[in-house]
């Protein structure tokens, strides 16, 4: 506890008659008084220090473009632009953060008013308060159609020469995941660094390795949370035979891209991801040479301008950098997605058809087919007694989600405890709770709104199963229509072949773009549910090297190791022609041919599947490609009515809008039509390249969206050369208000097909 530097020790002397003895003691104790509040008053004063830095906010500055060139001098001339209290504080950095490649600017520590005298600068373009960003396997490449010396895997040379950066939480540098065993030297263009030292260091697989998180423990790049760990080796981890969580999911455990590089940028602790350390992640890695950038973070939706990744993910765009992010794990909602910029391939996530079995058998021989990853083989498969905890006392909802307060007071003793999802209890705390208040297993019951959402978490605490909602009902009556209601819990492990895969995960973002409607997103979806993948090593033994979670933040890194492959496999392609390829021949339908569902068992739109699901064999050869030009995003963002300053933070450049043709954001040229219709028509065109044979002829096909009139000419288009280019118009006119009845959304979709091609991309109509 600290006092504050004005306190005083008031003595009162007056009525005190003082001798000689008494006098002596009296002056010796106030010198000791006296020196200890010296020393007092020097401690306050160094505290009030403290407390000021601890009110200071992060701010993110950005400035006109400035002639300096080397970092020592933009250093110089950032400090040079605060306020002249801030210099004044001593043993203090303000500056945390300077940025060359993704924005001009700089990260600093301010107080209100301080930010408000700098930003009255005249070189300074906008000043605001950071935010802090989220975070958001052995079968999912075969699962996509990924094979040892076969397709693209041989085509791309596993990813050999490219390098991913993964901006997340950090690495386990020790995990058999980042072996480099036979891998190649970093290529000579690699220009980073690592900052492990002594016996843990970088390796050729694991090229580079920097902090940028300050309000840790820990200086260096290590994963102290698992997340940084698991997108790392989803998306570029190495072949490692026999991985498995509690013996299930066994298999060879790879990335996407297992020859890839990796360059890990800690931008992340368990707490979030402040925009500032974002900055200097993406910074550090366009500087040091990175290939694709992988970001399974998001925060909320915000202009272009003032998005960070969007902001850094332009730059890296480009230079060629093929960025991958997360879509957000705020679905089913609509409106809901996350990193909405065209330049960003923005991933959802799907299930795959692998389960880990667990079935819930009631005492009518009724069986409800659920998951589990830990599955004890010494459970017995007996009948026990059944009970639902939210019918101990109806008064109390939150009974029902097995929290551990609530389930002290519930006899459970050798019985299964039906309990529900949510109330902010983990399913791990769920199962440790019953089992502390005597418990022998647990059946968990989804949400509505999850519908049917496998999502387990690993724990190995209590045999248990998670069902779907509809399940947990009919359990539920059960329980109700018999006086000895009884279950137990029947373990088949890992079964493969789900005929509804894939199905779009109930967590996933939704679209419509909230914040460019002209751009469908999300762009794609990829296997995130139940994804096994290495984890950081923990001193407890307990804790298995591979973990199964469940985001979009397990989609993101499948697409950005995709996007390695493709790379390495195409090395003259854009970044928007890897988009392109990976949208247009992406497949709509599941494992049956019929058409992609949700949890829910409801069909997914385009706002849930995007273009649809990737498919990689099939995008390493599209045939035809919608690429787009790093200038083509000018006239697009001066179409958003964003201000030149604005549009000037973007590009890092000056820029005049009212010189330059602005487009329709739904002209820019996308792989996807996202269409605001009223009641007049609009025109817009496409333009493709041919990456595909020489005298190829493409016929169009429409799938017409409800109560729209789609015209497109010219309806047959030839390519006779390499790169050729060919632009065609489309033309979208409204029909009679009464054919669509109250249907507020249509799809559909344009496709060009010639012999074994077939180029699709999607149209979603919105009526206004």
């Amino acid at each position: 506890m600290f006092f504050s530097p004005s306190t005083q020790i008031n003595m009162n002397i007056n009525k005190m008659e003082l001798t000689p003895i008494l006098l002596l003691g009296f002056i010796l104790l106030l010198s000791i008084c006296q020196t200890s509040a010296n020393k007092y008053q020097k401690l306050a004063a160094a505290n009030e220090g403290l407390e000021d830095q601890s009110s200071l906010l992060t701010y993110i500055v950005h400035v006109e473009k400035p002639s300096l060139q080397s970092k020592e001098s933009l250093d110089g001339w950032y400090n040079s632009l605060l306020p002249a209290a801030t210099i004044k504080t001593q043993n203090q950095q303000r500056v945390i953060f300077s940025y060359q490649n993704v924005m001009n600017g700089f990260a600093v520590k301010l107080t209100p008013e301080e930010a408000k005298a700098l930003e009255e600068k005249e070189e300074v373009l906008s000043i605001r308060p950071e935010n802090i960003l989220s975070l958001h396997t052995t079968h999912t490449p075969s699962f996509l159609g990924l094979q040892q010396s076969q397709g693209l895997w041989i085509n791309s040379n596993l990813g050999k020469g490219i390098i991913i950066g993964i901006l997340d939480t950090g690495i386990s540098l020790s995990h058999p995941s980042f072996s480099d065993e036979g891998m190649p030297s970093p290529p000579a263009k690699w220009n980073g660094h690592c900052e492990f030292t002594g016996e843990r260091i970088c390796n050729k697989k694991l090229i580079g390795a920097r902090n940028f998180v300050t309000d840790t423990n820990l200086s260096l790049p290590f994963d102290d949370v698992g997340h940084g760990t698991h997108t790392a080796s989803t998306a570029a981890g190495r072949l490692v035979q026999g991985a498995n969580v509690f013996g299930n999911a066994k298999g060879t455990a790879t990335g996407m891209a297992p020859d890839a590089h990796l360059a890990i940028y800690k931008v992340c602790s368990s707490s979030g991801c402040p925009e500032s350390a974002t900055l200097a992640g993406m910074d550090a890695a366009v500087e040091d040479g990175v290939d694709v950038l992988s970001i399974s973070l998001n925060g909320p939706t915000n202009p272009f301008f003032e998005d960070v990744i969007a902001l850094g993910a332009f730059s890296a765009n480009q230079k060629g950098i093929f960025v991958s992010c997360s879509a957000g794990n705020f679905g089913p909602d609509y409106g809901t997605t996350s990193n909405e910029a065209p330049w960003i391939l923005t991933v959802g996530a799907s299930t795959t058809d692998r389960k880990i079995e667990a079935i819930a058998k009631l005492g009518n021989g009724e069986k409800y087919i659920g998951e589990s990853v830990f599955q004890p083989k010494e459970f017995a498969s007996t009948l026990l007694p059944l009970v639902y905890a939210g019918s101990v006392n109806i008064s109390d909802n939150s009974i029902a989600f097995c929290g551990p307060i609530s389930m002290k007071n519930i006899d459970v003793k050798g019985k299964v405890v039906l309990c529900e999802e949510g109330g902010l209890v983990s399913q791990a705390a769920k199962a440790q709770a019953v089992k502390d208040a005597g418990g022998s297993a647990m059946i968990l019951m989804n949400s509505k709104l999850q519908g049917f959402d496998p999502k387990s978490d690993v724990q190995d605490n209590l045999p248990a199963a998670l069902v779907s909602y509809s399940a947990g009902l009919s359990i539920k009556d059960y329980i109700n229509s018999t006086s000895t209601p009884m279950a137990t819990i029947l373990f088949n492990g890992t079964v493969i072949g789900n005929p509804n895969a894939p199905q779009v995960a109930y967590f996933s973002s939704r679209g419509p773009n909230q914040e460019s409607p002209g751009i469908l997103k999300p762009d794609i979806i990829g296997p995130g549910v139940n994804i096994l993948a290495a984890w950081h090593v923990s001193l407890d033994n307990n804790i298995p090297p591979y973990n199964i979670i469940s985001g979009t933040s397990m989609s993101c890194p499948h697409l950005s190791g995709i996007a390695a492959l493709l790379k390495n496999s195409h090395p003259d392609w854009s970044p928007a022609a890897i988009k392109s390829a990976i949208m247009t021949t992406a497949y709509e339908v599941n494992l049956q041919g019929k058409a992609i569902l949700d949890q829910r068992l409801k069909p997914a739109d385009l706002f849930a599947t995007g273009a649809g699901h990737v498919n990689p064999s099939k995008a390493n050869d599209p045939g035809l490609v919608y690429d787009i030009e790093p200038n083509d995003y000018v006239p697009y963002l001066c179409g958003l009515n964003y201000t030149d300053r604005h549009v000037g933070i973007i590009l890092q450049q000056k820029v005049k809008c009212s010189d330059i043709k602005s487009i329709p954001q739904a002209q820019l040229n996308y792989p996807s039509f996202s269409i605001l219709l009223g009641s007049t028509s609009q025109f817009y065109t496409r333009t493709v390249t041919n990456v595909g044979p020489i005298n190829m002829t493409y016929n169009v096909e429409i799938d017409v969206p409800l109560a729209v009139d789609i015209s497109i000419k010219p309806a047959q288009i030839t390519f006779t050369e390499k790169k050729q280019k060919v632009t065609y118009s489309v033309a979208f006119t409204p029909e009679n208000i009464v054919n669509r009845g109250d249907k507020e959304i249509s799809q559909g979709s344009i496709k060009w097909v010639s012999g074994k091609y077939t180029v699709r991309i999607p149209i979603s109509v919105i009526f206004v």
